[in-house]
């Protein structure tokens, strides 16, 4: 098997953060560490890209201008698009970080996060029975 068509395997990890450094060098990691990757700058960015349904694990940040990423995190719940939901953040409260964990995030990492760490979490996220692979492998 060449190294496209796997890679055309991978899972798909979206990320929603509105700092660009992070998107930018978080994408470059998980590409790096053989996943298929994307990042967006909204919650509105990533509902009209059309990969939601291709997410096989989401990193999200808890504040952003918009919808934030609780508010992303129930909306995918009501309308039936259930994936593992990874929460990164530096600002979070713990009345947020709560009320992640309580409406189902697999993780909540504080920024900065150490690549281990992140790898970690978003290997653990792929085994979670929320994960829904994108295909059949």
């Amino acid at each position: 098997m060449d190294a496209k068509h796997k890679n055309d395997e991978a899972p798909f990890v979206s990320m929603v953060d509105d700092d660009i450094s992070v998107r930018r060098s978080t994408r470059r990691l998980l590409l790096c560490s053989g996943l298929r990757a994307e990042a967006f700058a909204s919650a509105d960015e990533f509902l009209r890209s059309g990969r939601v349904e291709q997410t096989d694990c989401l990193l999200l940040d808890i504040r952003m201008p918009g919808m934030d990423g609780l508010a992303l995190q129930q909306h995918l719940a009501s309308t039936g698009r259930r994936m593992p939901i990874i929460f990164l953040s530096a600002r979070a409260s713990e009345e947020e970080e709560s009320r992640a964990w309580q409406a189902g995030a697999v993780e909540f990492l504080r920024k900065p996060v150490r690549t281990e760490q992140l790898l970690n979490a978003i290997h653990t996220a792929l085994r979670h029975p929320n994960h829904k692979p994108s295909k059949e492998l």
